[in-house]
């Protein structure tokens, strides 16, 4: 299921970024008491009650200012507006209802989008305050205080009542997968030829792509949704407004995706967007496929591949269990590989190894090398389990996890993968600490 996205929109120094702050349990936007803080917009994946979703804090909106930044600002919500789901409309209590409230409220009628309207800095919770709200047509404001943290609950709850209308239902027998990387990697043309047929616009203008288009096909039987996205770019690269809001389309595709074909221009090489793109992937503990694309283009010789292999290995240490494919888009070179090893990496994802089966690998593995010891205590592994799939997920439990060095538990991982194909897929290793008295 496609997670909704929630925009935070109002004037400035509303209580905007405090507000998404408490949300998200993150301290990523920047709070101050001075309006124009937040220019740009934040996001960060939140959750109320079981209920997933994207939220996206935005700058403060002055619709009348001829200042610059004023209007950037402005085109940004409005982006903000088209692109969210579920619209969070913020006042202040104690600035009281201005024009500017008036103005903005009408601007996101026009949106036709569900509306939430919260009144912030109603510390003494007087509801009386509220009446004048009422005139904006949105619906009955709903009183908080994030300082306090009052009201942020009934308010989450209104937000999350919109999700069914505003999310469907994706079929769960297809395999979704999210096509990603920087602009003019050669994207929307691996799709293309994936597919069999243009169905997206290709031009060697980067951006051309500016959201996430899914089309559903079958090969061989089995069903896909390919995501073609926007290419990522470095922050400092962003200028369009549209573009900003395409990035987020993006990285969301990645979230909702059961694998990750993350293109590469092997003209450029990897580059380190190319790795902050493969990190995010494993962030979120994705299968993934490196797809070096325009092969066609490189001049070779007999030391080619390993220079590029030896230039992966180096950069993606963090994630050594990559699977790389080099490709032409343009002439279909190993093209006809891809979907098969979407589905090896999705498959070694799913793995399941019996409890019984796990206990014996690490048991021989802490027999051939002795866990670590500290002030004369050793780590004692009293047995491990696999607690979940996609990605693999084991819990060890042990006597006291402040004895896990991290090299011994990198150890039981590399231990794990080397007796399971696990390839093309993260783990994820947790630590439990339990009482001997409790086997």
């Amino acid at each position: 299921m496609t997670k909704p996205i929630v925009a935070v929109v109002g004037r400035p120094n509303v209580g905007k970024s405090t507000l998404f702050n408490k949300i998200t349990g993150k301290k990523i936007s920047i709070v101050k008491d001075k309006p124009g803080v937040t220019r740009d917009r934040i996001y960060c994946d939140a959750e109320w009650c079981g209920k997933q979703f994207t939220m996206i804090d935005t700058g403060g909106i002055e619709l009348k200012s001829q200042d610059e930044m004023w209007r950037h600002i402005k085109k940004q919500a409005e982006i903000a507006v088209e692109t969210a789901d579920v619209i969070l409309f913020m006042c202040d209590v104690k600035g009281g209802l201005t024009a500017s409230d008036v103005e903005v409220a009408s601007m996101l009628r026009k949106s036709k989008k569900p509306i939430v309207l919260a009144v912030n800095k109603l510390d003494n919770y007087d509801e009386s305050a509220l009446f004048e709200y009422y005139e904006l047509g949105l619906g009955v404001p709903v009183g908080i205080s994030c300082e306090q943290g009052k009201g942020i609950g009934d308010l989450l709850d209104e937000v999350c009542s919109h999700f069914d209308s505003v999310v469907q239902e994706e079929d769960d027998s297809a395999v979704k997968i999210a096509i990603v990387g920087k602009p003019n990697a050669g994207k929307s043309s691996l799709t293309n030829k994936l597919l069999g047929f243009d169905r997206t616009i290709v031009s060697n203008i980067s951006g051309t792509t500016r959201d996430a288009i899914d089309t559903p096909f079958t090969h061989n039987g089995q069903k896909f949704i390919l995501i073609d996205t926007a290419g990522i770019r470095k922050k400092k690269s962003v200028h369009e407004d549209v573009e900003y809001y395409s990035v987020v389309r993006a990285l969301a595709s990645i979230r909702r995706a059961d694998v990750c074909l993350v293109v590469v221009d092997s003209q450029e090489g990897l580059t380190e967007q190319d790795v902050k793109i493969l990190g995010y992937v494993h962030e979120q503990g994705k299968p993934s496929i490196v797809v070096m694309n325009k092969w066609d283009a490189i001049e070779k010789d007999t030391f080619t591949i390993e220079k590029f292999r030896n230039k992966l290995d180096n950069d993606l240490a963090f994630m050594d269990y990559y699977k790389a494919v080099y490709v032409s888009a343009k002439t279909g070179q190993r093209t006809e590989k891809i979907l098969d090893l979407a589905l090896e990496v999705l498959n070694n994802s799913k793995q399941r190894i019996t409890t019984g089966t796990l206990n014996d690998l690490i048991g021989d593995a802490v027999r051939t090398t002795d866990p670590p010891t500290k002030n004369g205590k050793r780590l004692r592994i009293y047995y491990t389990v696999q607690d979940g799939v996609c990605p693999p997920t084991f819990i060890v439990f042990v006597n006291n996890q402040e004895l896990m060095h991290f090299s011994y538990k990198r150890f039981l991982e590399n231990t794990i993968r080397n007796a399971f194909d696990f390839s093309g897929t993260p783990i994820r290793l947790f630590i439990r600490e339990r009482n001997e008295d409790e086997q």
